[in-house]
């Protein structure tokens, strides 16, 4: 099993910055990806932005040029720079990690951030 951690949620003002840290343990065969995904009240589950290893960096549209994603490889870890934050921006962001194993692709989340932006 693989566990993921996130850490840096929070209450920020609009136009603020936030950081968001994931740090993936256990079991890793090699991961694959890792990216952020967000659920606000009532939605479903979104992309943020996915990081490969090969590969382009994907964006959601609405947060292009304001969130950046980037990824140590050798911690296993993804971070996820938030700036220009926006009430919109406000849900509970989760981690995901694709590990490589012989047997296939699986997919591991964490247990969630909550980020909320005020007005």
């Amino acid at each position: 099993q693989v566990q993921l951690v996130e850490s840096g949620g929070g209450l920020v003002q609009a136009g603020g910055s936030l950081r968001l840290s994931c740090a993936a343990s256990g079991s890793i065969f090699s991961i694959n990806a890792m990216g952020w995904y967000r659920q606000a009240p009532g939605k479903q589950r979104e992309l943020v932005a996915t990081r490969p290893n090969s590969g382009s960096t994907n964006y959601a549209d609405s947060v292009k040029g304001r969130f950046t994603i980037s990824r140590d490889k050798a911690k296993n870890t993804v971070y996820l720079q938030m700036n220009s934050l926006e009430p919109a921006d406000t849900a509970v962001y989760y981690c995901n990690a694709v590990d490589r194993r012989p047997m296939g692709l699986y997919t591991y989340w964490g247990q969630g951030t909550q980020v909320t932006v005020s007005s």
